[in-house]
């Protein structure tokens, strides 16, 4: 297999496992009964448990990077996103959190000194504009609070990617992070106080979550990074909200309205005109 045919391999792998957390993490919350707070402890752990295996196997030691700040990102970012998904479904929660994750990157990147284009200004309006349709109350509008938790899921991932930057080996830095935010998750977990014993099936789906589309899917896109400029990376990640509205529909059976449909053009549409440029800094 070629280089080349690798990183295309590995970079659909990984788009498929970033679409399967939504997927899951909806189907478990939805069907199985399990609490958001549990769902989010045993992710975070199992997901833990995966890249810790991942680099001790590689370098023979325990991963000891990453740091607080990072885990607190990631902690807000699981949780959000947990509860977001007890009430919106699989499609709309993908495409906010996507929407979420690439403003806020290209807002901060505004703030450093980053320049857009009148093309780009363009796209970020588009975007923006698209999440405020998905806000707006109506009769086909996603529920209000779990878009804004959303919201927040995606801010606080944009955050933590920003983090991440220049941060040293991804994969290890990830472990890392995951593991200081499990204290974080138990916090969470008592706060809430759930059953002890929740259902198998939602355990299941969490660790599917956690363990595999979480710490294995980042593993993996980590790996695709290498063979992938900053653009193409970027650009390819608009196929996450299209893979998640795919399997909610044909999985879940969410049918998606005209409100989603014309979001996911103004978002997707409008991230693209600004990533497909370089911005210049001023």
């Amino acid at each position: 297999m070629t280089p080349r045919v690798q990183t295309l391999w590995l970079t659909w792998l990984a788009m498929l496992a970033f679409a399967g957390n939504s997927l899951l993490c909806r189907l478990a919350l939805s069907s199985t009964g399990i609490d958001a707070a549990s769902f989010t402890a045993i992710r975070l752990l199992s997901g833990a448990l995966m890249l810790a295996a991942l680099v001790a196997w590689q370098t023979r030691r325990w991963p000891a990077a990453g740091s607080w700040r990072g885990a607190a990102a990631l902690f807000v970012y699981a949780a959000a996103f947990s509860f977001a998904y007890l009430s919106l479904p699989a499609a709309s929660g993908a495409l906010c959190l996507f929407g979420a994750v690439q403003a806020t990157m290209i807002a901060c990147g505004w703030w450093q000194g980053e320049r857009l284009a009148a093309r780009q200004w363009l796209g970020f309006a588009a975007a923006l504009g698209g999440l405020l349709l998905l806000l707006l109350p109506g009769a086909s509008a996603p529920p209000l609070g779990g878009m804004l938790l959303m919201l927040l899921a995606g801010m606080a991932w944009g955050a933590y990617s920003l983090l991440g930057r220049g941060a040293g080996d991804a994969t290890a830095v990830t472990a890392g992070n995951f593991l200081r935010a499990l204290p974080l998750a138990l916090l969470l977990w008592l706060w809430q106080a759930p059953p002890l014993s929740p259902p198998a099936a939602g355990v299941g789906y969490a660790v599917a979550s956690g363990a595999l589309a979480s710490g294995l899917g980042y593993a993996i896109w980590y790996r695709a990074l290498r063979g992938l400029s900053a653009s193409s990376a970027a650009t390819v990640q608009l196929s996450v909200p299209l893979l998640t509205a795919l399997a909610g529909w044909l999985l879940l059976a969410e049918q998606p309205g005209w409100r989603l449909l014309v979001a996911a053009l103004a978002i997707l549409g409008g991230i693209a005109l600004v990533i497909r440029a370089r911005p210049q800094r001023a």
